[in-house]
């Protein structure tokens, strides 16, 4: 089994930053793709950005430029560092892994909130 422990959500102005952090634990297993979600009240859940084991990222085109995500795997700890925050990035912040070696199961972390307001 794998546990997800997010941290580093908050209150953040517009135009303010964020890092989230999410700590991963168990049978992780390589390869692996971790990333975040998040989901608004009265919307789905989205993708933000994932980042595979050796460090290929994607991004939602909404937070492009102004999200990172990277990940220490020595600490197996994925990052997103969030900057140039706006009301629409107001959510729950969920993070995930996925393993691509099997058993193929993925696991989610039991969620942050990040609000965005003056």
């Amino acid at each position: 089994q794998v546990q997800l422990k997010e941290s580093g959500g908050g209150l953040v102005q517009p135009g303010g930053s964020l890092r989230l952090s999410c700590a991963a634990s168990g049978s992780i297993g390589s390869p692996n793709a971790m990333g975040w979600y998040r989901q608004a009240p009265g919307k789905q859940r989205e993708l933000v950005a994932a980042v595979i084991s050796g460090g290929a990222t994607n991004y939602a085109d909404s937070v492009k430029g102004r999200f990172t995500i990277s990940r220490d795997n020595v600490k197996n700890t994925v990052y997103l560092q969030m900057s140039s925050l706006k009301p629409e990035d107001t959510a729950v912040y969920y993070c995930n892994l996925r393993r691509a070696a099997w058993p193929i199961m993925e696991y989610w972390g039991q969620g942050t909130q990040v609000t965005v307001s003056s």
